[in-house]
């Protein structure tokens, strides 16, 4: 995390502080991806949960992106965000602590998962919309695409290892290990940011919500390359957790696989990730701005179609590889358009337009979450994987026909 790259030059050096913020972001990370994987496995092979019902639960663990984006992104402009994300951390530590003890006790329920797993999420929201605009006040704009990668090979580590130690942990030593874990990283995550010196900001002369508000929708409906953002992020998120809300039935039951095979292909996520993260300078060198923030898409839509090949051939080498794909691919993604969401937003609008662009793309994880549910309730997991490839095509399609996959270059402020 803190070893510099090669390329690394002095105007892209990236200050002590980033680097507390990013160890807090890869502990952070992996508490989340450890309880996430962790709740469904427990909620299929502990309290029989079918496909209809672990989408329900992934429903009230997204329900707060689309919920709480907004309110917590206008609070991330007029507040410390360093206190923002460090109290966010504590409140999944704690929610992570009481399914820990209902485990103890004997008294878990799938409503309880429900009710945690919803409370441990509105801790992520907050510290999601609060790191992209942290960063730009801890790094100097040069370094913003290398903070931005170095912030996503954090995540990317987490995603691999988290959902397969998860599954192993639930799998062996048994499901209160998992949670352990999970929050002990929480409550690390909350220490390191506190130790952060964030820098002091000029208060906003707006302190009204709707008047917040309203100008950063307006900044973010006015803005055709914003726009082709959030859309392209919407359709992928309605894809993408159709698919894990019906996963891990769908994996223990048709492809036959064990706790910890369903943690080892969903670590492929991850492991795609850090791919993606480690050979992102070298793509960005090599192609035009516009190519690289298309290659996302694309790959989502490749990852849906090979997932749907399992139904033919039902290999969790198959599984693996599709979400290999869903990490490779839009890791670039989110380097990218996070980066160009930072070089085209005013700083002082930041958080409100992270916000904005969070609750209409992260948003749409309860919707894809709820298709799931409905679907697989009465019909099973399979269609639920047709229904996301449907998503992924017109995710591809939007983006590639946007201005975005037009740019030579990062664009300035305004553009």
């Amino acid at each position: 995390m803190s070893v510099r790259t090669a390329s690394e030059s002095p105007t892209t050096r990236l200050s002590p502080a980033f680097h507390r913020l990013a160890w807090s972001n890869l502990a952070a990370q992996s508490a989340e991806q450890i309880g996430l994987a962790a709740t469904p496995l427990v909620a299929v092979f502990a309290l029989g949960a079918g496909a209809g019902q672990t989408g329900w639960l992934q429903t009230a663990q997204t329900l707060p992106f689309l919920l709480l984006s907004m309110l917590l992104g206008v609070w991330a402009d007029q507040r410390s965000r360093r206190q923002l994300m460090a109290g966010a951390e504590s409140l999944r530590a704690a929610a992570l602590l009481v399914v820990l003890a209902a485990l103890a006790t004997g008294k878990l329920s799938l409503l309880l998962l429900a009710v945690c797993g919803f409370v441990g999420a509105c801790g992520t929201v907050a510290y999601n919309v609060a790191a992209p605009s942290l960063i730009t006040t801890l790094v100097e704009r040069p370094a913003w695409a290398a903070a931005n990668s170095r912030t996503e090979l954090a995540r990317s580590v987490a995603y691999a290892a988290g959902p397969a130690l998860g599954g192993l942990l639930v799998g062996t030593i048994g499901a209160s290990a998992a949670f352990i874990v999970a929050a002990m990283l929480s409550t690390l995550a909350a220490a390191l940011l506190i130790g952060i010196d964030e820098p002091s900001r000029t208060a906003p002369t707006r302190r009204h919500f709707a008047a917040d508000l309203r100008e950063g929708a307006a900044f973010v409906a006015g803005n055709p390359l914003l726009r082709a953002i959030a859309l392209t992020a919407i359709f992928f998120n309605i894809g993408f957790f159709t698919i894990q809300a019906v996963y891990v039935p769908y994996a223990s039951r048709y492809l036959g696989l064990s706790p910890a095979g369903v943690g080892a292909t969903l670590a492929a996520y991850g492991a795609g990730m850090i791919a993606g993260a480690l050979t992102a300078p070298r793509i960005a060198a090599s192609l035009r701005f516009g190519q690289i923030i298309v290659v996302g898409p694309l790959c989502g839509l490749a990852a849906s179609l090979t997932l749907c090949a399992t139904l033919i051939v039902p290999s969790p080498w198959l599984a693996a590889a599709a979400y290999f794909q869903l990490g490779m691919g839009p890791i670039l993604w989110v380097i990218s358009s996070t980066t160009l969401r930072q070089a085209i937003t005013p700083e002082t609008m930041l958080g409100r337009v992270s916000a904005l662009i969070s609750t209409a793309t992260y948003g749409a994880r309860p919707l894809g979450a709820l298709i799931g549910a409905m679907l697989g309730g009465p019909f099973g997991a399979k269609p639920c994987l047709i229904v996301a490839v449907f998503a992924f095509v017109v995710q591809a399609y939007v983006i590639l026909r946007s201005h975005a996959a037009k740019l030579v270059s990062l664009p300035g402020a305004g553009a």
